[in-house]
This record gives C-alpha cells, sequence and structure tokens, in this order.
C-alpha cells in the first residue's frame, strides 16, 4: 500500500531542513516553499500536521541526531504518539544517501514513518541502491562488532599475562568471596555418603543453600552448577 492510500486524518509532524545560512531568512524561499508543499500533501493525502521542526543551517550530510531541530522532533514523537514525518523530498531528509539509509531505518525501528511528499515511496521502495547501503551498513557493523571483541579479547589477555589472574568473564566459583569454602563443602557432601547413599546434586544445593551459598541471583544453584563445582580440579582457577 503507498502513502496516499493513507486515509482519514492521520496526524503527522512536518520536517524542514536548509543546507545554506543564505536560504534562512523571511524574505527566502526554501522554508515557505517546503511548508507549500507538505501541507498541500496533507490536505490531499489525509494528514493533519500538528507541528512542525525546521534545521536552519544544517548540512544535508549531518547525522539526523545531531540535528537539534530533528532531535527535539524525535523526542517529541516519542512521547505523544504522533509516528508520521512530512518532509518536501528525501534529499530534504538526507542529501548523503548512507545518512538517509541509517536515518530512516532509525525511524522504522521506533515505528515512525517517513514520508517524502513528492514521492511518497522513496523511503519504502527496495531499489538495488536501498539494498546495497543496507548491506554495506550490515558489513560494516559486523566488522565493528568484530574488531571490538578482538580489542577486549586483547587487552584480557594482556592483564593476565601482566597478574597471572583470569581477567573479565564469569567468574569461576573459587573467586567469588567464600568460593572456596563452598566447593569444599559441596565436595565432602558429594564424598561421604549418608547411611551408605551419596548426597544427591539437589541436596548438595539444598545444603549449600542452608548455608547462605547461593547463586549471584539470589537463588538456590542449579544441579549444572553443583556438577561444575565437583568437576573442578582442586587449586585450579
Amino acid at each position: 500500500m503507498d502513502a496516499l492510500s493513507n486515509r482519514g486524518n492521520i496526524k503527522a509532524v512536518a520536517y524542514l531542513r536548509t543546507s545554506s545560512a543564505a536560504n534562512v531568512g523571511q524574505d527566502k524561499d526554501s522554508e515557505r516553499r517546503q511548508r507549500e508543499a507538505i501541507e498541500a500533501f496533507a490536505e490531499a493525502a489525509g494528514y493533519e500536521v500538528v507541528d512542525s521542526y525546521y534545521d536552519a543551517a544544517v548540512s544535508g550530510a549531518d547525522a539526523v541526531t545531531e540535528r537539534p531541530g530533528f532531535s527535539a522532533m524525535l523526542e517529541r514523537l516519542l512521547s505523544n504518539g504522533v509516528r508520521t514525518i512530512l518532509v518536501e523530498t528525501a534529499s530534504r531528509f538526507a542529501r548523503d544517501l548512507i545518512v538517509q539509509e541509517t536515518g530512516h531505518e532509525m525511524l522504522k525501528a521506533r515505528g515512525i514513518d517517513l514520508i517524502a511528499v513528492d514521492s511518497p515511496d522513496a523511503f519504502v521502495a527496495d531499489t538495488p541502491t536501498a539494498r546495497l547501503i543496507r548491506q554495506v551498513l550490515g558489513a560494516v557493523s559486523e566488522f565493528e562488532k568484530a574488531m571490538l571483541v578482538e580489542k577486549l579479547r586483547g587487552a584480557r589477555e594482556r592483564k593476565r599475562r601482566e597478574t597471572g589472574k583470569k581477567v573479565g568473564g564469569r567468574k569461576n566459583y573459587a573467586e567469588i568471596e567464600g568460593g572456596s569454602e563452598m566447593i569444599a563443602l559441596a565436595r565432602r557432601l558429594h564424598r561421604y555418603p549418608v547411611n551408605g547413599k551419596r548426597h544427591s546434586l539437589n541436596e548438595i544445593a539444598d545444603a549449600l543453600e542452608k548455608k547462605g551459598y547461593v547463586s549471584s541471583t539470589g537463588t538456590r544453584y542449579t544441579r549444572a552448577a553443583i556438577t561444575r563445582m565437583l568437576e573442578r580440579k582442586p587449586g585450579v582457577k
């Protein structure tokens, strides 16, 4: 369904942007032209423009979240239930294609529709260019995540070599406060049977809980956790 079929007085906000300070002012036609185009579309397509936001002298290559007018508009949209933005053209929203695509994806993830009134399907059309940008952005995001993981791993390894201790990740049971005593108690219960019968994993967990040994969430240790305690070699962290 294209944007023109959205009838029924849908509430929307208008977003305007002018790149050059030379085109800003009452004697200039940039702002007036954008408003007239948006208002004409809204009247024809059944939208009610309830507010407008204007970024004057802001480059179309600037990230949308760095624009004061856009940021104020987004805060308003996320708090009052309006979920439609009308712009004169796609390039008025953002001239840089990557900024345009990332900005639109950010809005879409928040349930906000973005409509260019000169071409209502501009932001929803599945064009080769849009697909390429999404693929590139996805690859870049995956690369940055992999690099961050690698940097953190390298930092942990350097710290481990310098201190001889494990750094980061989930703590071993022996590393938590009272952990050595807890493991020793679990092993004693497991090693020495009562009336010829070994303690079950659940019975060991119950005994630890009675002694105040519980998980980081405050719950009784699971059978799997008890098994890991019993399998850990003495003196190994």
